[in-house]
């Protein structure tokens, strides 16, 4: 095992623990049975010196002396059998034990009775003391023993169980390197840091894949958009030279670098998760700006909104009021969009068919296949939704009356709904 390895640290701290546990055990049962001699040698003392006296100094014990102790509880033994039916029965235990000089000092228990034993020049002494019993807290020190070894045994599982999912996540993370992105490896769902951990692995690992995904969409896809002023270009150029050819083949390149400058700023927005800048500006201005993008009329646009000021990043919302208003034109039956407001929100407005799906479909990239295309919105929608989510924005679609609502609504707004 690898000594630098959490889990080593944690194995080398639970066996010390152990054997801390173990030596404080063996302290503590010493320092009781000293505790418990200690207790009953001077419990027991002044009976000891009167059994003495009395054997030596007095001719020995006889039944008058033993009843004299009877008025004190305590019985004493002259029958040699049933001393040895009590010193010799397996279930009699001795709970202290002291050595007088010539004398050998015991206290025995059998079930719930307690016995004083004397023994001196191979003359026994057996007293019953029917007073209460000395309770001894060995089974309790031996119970608070087993308790904490079982609390330590099953803290270390459960530690271990909770820190073995980092194995797995190391070994995940390791693969990212290889571009793989699927990222389940351990409970995510629990508040414990390694939880988390992984979590925000599987949370990087997401942005990762997302932009992959976005790079991918971006090489893939961009000849699409720029196939159309390509065509155009090179078609002019094959024309006789004129202002007006040269005009418009200006043009196209125009278009052809502001396509690039838009690719380049969708591409960053929605492969990084950078906080954009945003600024208020009035709905006149960026309508203006679109307009100059599109290359269109006013007369295509019917402008029924208030002239309001919106906290957005200019840029990249005029990129994506720019492709709803593109949308609109493309699909639409007389080939107008209604721009409107009501209280904060954006509406564009345009009289054709109703969408085939459910909006979160189109903002997949290139949602529809090749059959469908007619019906797909390519890169719009999914530009839309990315740029219109960083800018605080959620797109809303509604059809009614033949005409397609598409509305953009502030996220402060939805959470007060």
């Amino acid at each position: 095992m690898n000594r630098q390895s959490i889990f080593f640290t944690l194995t080398i701290s639970f066996v010390i623990s152990i054997i801390l546990v173990v030596i404080s055990f063996g302290i503590l049962m010493i320092g009781n049975q000293k505790k418990l001699d200690h207790h009953l040698v001077d419990k027991y003392r002044p009976l000891t010196k009167m059994l003495m006296r009395k054997e030596f100094r007095q001719g020995g014990l006889d039944e008058v002396f033993a009843q004299d102790l009877k008025r004190f509880n305590y019985d004493v033994f002259l029958d040699q059998n049933k001393i040895n039916a009590i010193t010799y029965n397996p279930k009699t235990k001795v709970i202290a034990q002291r050595q007088f000089n010539d004398v050998l000092f015991r206290v025995l228990q059998l079930n719930d009775r307690q016995f004083l034993y004397l023994k001196r020049n191979n003359k026994t002494f057996f007293v019953e003391d029917k007073n209460e019993i000395t309770q001894t807290s060995k089974t309790y020190i031996i119970l608070g023993f087993v308790i904490i070894l079982l609390t330590l045994i099953l803290s270390f599982i459960v530690t271990l169980r909770k820190l073995m999912p980092l194995k797995l996540l190391k070994e995940k993370v390791n693969t990212l390197g290889d571009e793989n992105f699927d990222f389940e490896c351990c409970n995510m769902d629990g508040k414990d840091e390694v939880s988390q951990l992984a979590r925000e692995f599987k949370n990087s690992a997401k942005k990762l894949k997302d932009i992959k995904e976005a790079r991918n969409v971006f090489i893939r896809n961009i000849m699409h958009e720029l196939k159309t002023p390509i065509t155009k270009g090179k078609f002019l150029a094959e024309l006789e030279k004129s202002p007006e050819n040269n005009l418009k083949l200006k043009e196209v390149f125009n278009r052809l670098e502001s396509l690039i400058n838009e690719f380049a700023s969708i591409e960053e927005l929605i492969s990084s998760n950078k906080n954009i800048e945003k600024k208020p500006y009035f709905l006149n201005d960026i309508m203006d700006n679109v307009k100059d993008i599109l290359m269109i009329e006013d007369e295509e646009i019917i402008s029924s909104y208030d002239n309001k000021k919106f906290e957005v990043n200019f840029k990249l919302f005029s990129i994506a009021v720019k492709n709803l208003i593109d949308n609109a034109l493309k699909y639409s039956d007389d080939n107008k969009v209604e721009v409107k407001t009501e209280e904060n929100d954006i509406l564009f407005i345009n009289s054709g068919k109703e969408l085939e799906y459910e909006l979160e479909q189109y903002y997949e990239p290139f949602f529809a296949n090749e059959e469908k295309r007619k019906n797909s919105f390519g890169l719009g929608l999914y530009i839309i939704h990315n740029i219109l989510k960083a800018n605080g924005y959620t797109l809303f679609y509604e059809y009614k009356d033949g005409k397609n609502i598409f509305t953009c609504k502030k996220d402060d707004e939805l959470s007060t709904i």
